[in-house]
């Protein structure tokens, strides 16, 4: 599994961040503003939606459970600073996609408890699209936590994130995650739609 993050660079904007990944062939899409309102990510998320349909693709939105309700979008990825799980739950029901930010083991559990569909899990590394970093977990970090998730018997997706880049991806996958989050590898890359092609084979032939 491969998420595709958005944002931007002085050449692309979101919605053409989201563009060129799904055309690359990337078919979960995160669309990630923040300092905005709803009413600002609303034209965003309305085109990106429509994008993500066109292509086949999972469409999520960060933070906003309000606008993924109105705009029926697949889902809501929450941070840690964000809406908690469990009452999100109950805003959307059981058929959207909640996924939660986790940097623990204890993060984990707690999702899984609180019903989220997958965890984003990090960072991996130093990562500058993202405030407030908490510690970096490394390839030994996320050995650690998938071991205790199989010791707890907790089976949920886990999806690596945070400053990843394409050299990381087998060694992370070799850890036991899920799936890899990317945002700048794939944006700040001279071919950005080559580069998820590539991304995605490595991850899918492991």
């Amino acid at each position: 599994m491969l998420q595709f993050i958005s944002h931007y660079n002085t050449q692309y904007n979101y919605l053409d961040s989201i563009r060129l990944a799904l055309q690359g062939g990337c078919r979960w899409v995160q669309l990630r503003v923040k300092h905005a309102s709803d009413d600002e990510v609303r034209p965003l998320a309305l085109q990106a939606l429509q994008m993500c349909r066109d292509a086949g693709a999972t469409f999520i939105i960060d933070d906003r459970v309000s606008l993924v309700s109105e705009l029926h979008a697949d889902g809501v990825h929450l941070g840690k600073n964000d809406m908690p799980i469990a009452e999100a739950r109950k805003i959307l029901g059981d058929d959207y996609i909640i996924g939660g930010t986790a940097n623990t083991f204890d993060d984990v559990k707690a999702h899984y408890e609180a019903s989220a569909n997958y965890i984003g899990c990090g960072p991996f590394r130093f990562t500058t699209t993202k405030e407030n970093l908490s510690p970096v977990l490394g390839l030994e970090g996320y050995r650690e936590i998938i071991t205790k998730m199989k010791d707890h018997n907790i089976i949920i997706p886990v999806v690596a994130i945070g400053g990843i880049t394409e050299e990381d991806i087998p060694s992370i996958m070799q850890t036991g995650v899920t799936g890899i989050a990317l945002s700048g590898e794939v944006l700040n890359a001279e071919k950005p739609i080559e580069k998820m092609k590539k991304l995605l084979s490595i991850i899918n032939n492991g």
